[in-house]
């Protein structure tokens, strides 16, 4: 099959991921305008930002990880064009995952204890602390608005949950702006007006779908269905199944650029505060990677649903051309920007150099980065995610994280150094994760 007869399956791809991809963006954007409030603040402030944001993000994806596996099975079922089974995934996935969300939410309030003892200077544990608390209260509201997005996106619907993601990005970056610097007479709060301007944008998510569901009678009708479903145990247990290794790997991913930041800060505030420049330009590149990637999910889940496995095939590789094109685009760009980029988010020089270093390797990783999330989309699209998560395991505990640490001290290589475990984890990854790809594809 030459490239132009995946021409369809591009369109096809695009047109679903646009919203997912808008949606991406805007979320990556309000943390991008937040580091760069946030750092025209003071190098000490950002350098909290990014520790208690990485020690929430644990919690955070882990939560997003388990409502991904409403996902494929929704969409399998509206493959099939079986409306009684997307009712009853919806009741016993939206149960779950409120369930979810109190025990998460437990557990990260708790997590505030150990803030003091992750090896962080007492100034950045002394800022982290309020912004991280207000963080935790945001997480219930969060994922109940994940919880109906991942649904919607299993029935093929991308463009509402883009729609809210904008309004809210909007509110977080007004109420920033206004309470991280003191504006129309509100108190100049720094940091915690940060957390408080992201709580009160959260809050607006789940709030805005309830007035979808009365306005909107082409979703709300599922919601009507699914009020005389009964709870299943089977079910439950099929999404938690699916779920739960989804979350832990997203989790164990994350923990590399998590543990990662905290060995930064073990080096100096403005290592770290370089580090959460760098790895936020990183980040916005890679969610439009994951929009395209959460797309791809629905559109093979369908195929699933049909049991069509060629076109199953074409959908695969169409979408992993598009990913690996968009990231060698980008990594020109972090070459050629990496003196100039980092000046969006500060004006101090040490930090600039340090993340214009680090840019280099990104520009370098960012192909591995993409290729590791497309393939690990089309599994999770076949229902396939044990496997991946020992993967996940694998690759970025037991391979990234040793030779982050052994680089950046025993070596001596500083900053790039825990970058260097990055780039090696990521294509490792990529690798083993298209491997079982083509091992899938064949049993079927």
């Amino acid at each position: 099959m030459n490239f132009s007869s995946y021409i369809p399956y591009y369109r096809r791809i695009l047109v679903l991921a646009l919203p997912v991809v808008l949606s991406q963006v805007g979320q990556v954007t309000v943390g991008l305008v937040d580091t760069m409030m946030i750092g025209h603040v003071g190098t000490t402030e950002l350098a909290a930002s990014a520790f208690a944001n990485n020690v929430f993000l644990f919690g955070m994806l882990f939560g997003m990880g388990i409502t991904i596996g409403m996902t494929p099975l929704t969409g399998e079922a509206f493959g099939s064009g079986n409306k009684k089974e997307i009712a009853k995934w919806l009741k016993n996935g939206m149960v779950t995952h409120v369930v979810t969300a109190m025990i998460i939410s437990v557990l990260l309030f708790a997590l505030y204890f150990t803030l003091p003892y992750m090896g962080q200077t007492e100034k950045v544990v002394e800022l982290a602390k309020p912004y991280y608390l207000i963080l935790c209260a945001s997480y219930m509201p969060f994922l109940l608005y994940f919880s109906v997005k991942q649904f919607l996106e299993g029935i093929g619907n991308t463009k509402y949950a883009m729609q809210i993601t904008i309004i809210s990005n909007l509110v977080n970056i007004l109420a920033n702006y206004v309470l991280i610097f003191g504006k129309w007479g509100f108190p100049e709060l720094g940091l915690v007006g940060a957390g408080i301007g992201t709580l009160i944008s959260r809050l607006i998510m789940p709030f805005l779908w309830l007035i979808y569901f009365n306005y909107l009678p082409e979703i709300k009708h599922y919601f009507i269905e699914a009020r005389n479903e009964i709870l299943e145990w089977k079910r439950i247990r099929k999404l938690l199944a699916i779920g739960v290794p989804i979350g832990f790997q997203i989790v164990i991913e994350i923990s590399a650029f998590i543990i990662g930041a905290i060995m930064m800060g073990w080096i100096g505030e403005t290592e770290l505060a370089a580090h959460q420049v760098a790895i936020g330009l990183a980040g916005f590149t890679f969610m439009i990677c994951l929009g395209i990637s959460q797309a791809t999910t629905i559109r093979i889940s369908h195929q699933m649903g049909q049991q069509d496995y060629k076109s199953l095939k074409h959908v695969a590789y169409a979408s992993t051309h598009l990913i690996l094109l968009f990231m060698s685009f980008m990594a020109v760009a972090f070459i050629l920007g990496r003196n100039i980029l980092p000046i969006l988010f500060t004006s101090d020089q040490d930090v600039i150099e340090i993340a214009s270093q680090l840019l280099i390797i990104a520009a370098i990783f960012q192909l591995f980065d993409g290729l590791q999330v497309i393939m690990l989309s089309i599994l999770r699209g076949m229902a396939d995610v044990r496997t991946p998560m020992f993967i996940a395991i694998f690759t970025y505990i037991f391979i990234a994280l040793p030779i982050s640490y052994f680089f950046a001290f025993d070596f001596g290589y500083g900053p790039p150094g825990i970058w260097y475990g990055y780039l090696v984890g990521l294509g490792l990854a990529g690798i083993l994760f298209y491997r079982r790809f083509l091992y899938i594809l064949k049993k079927h």
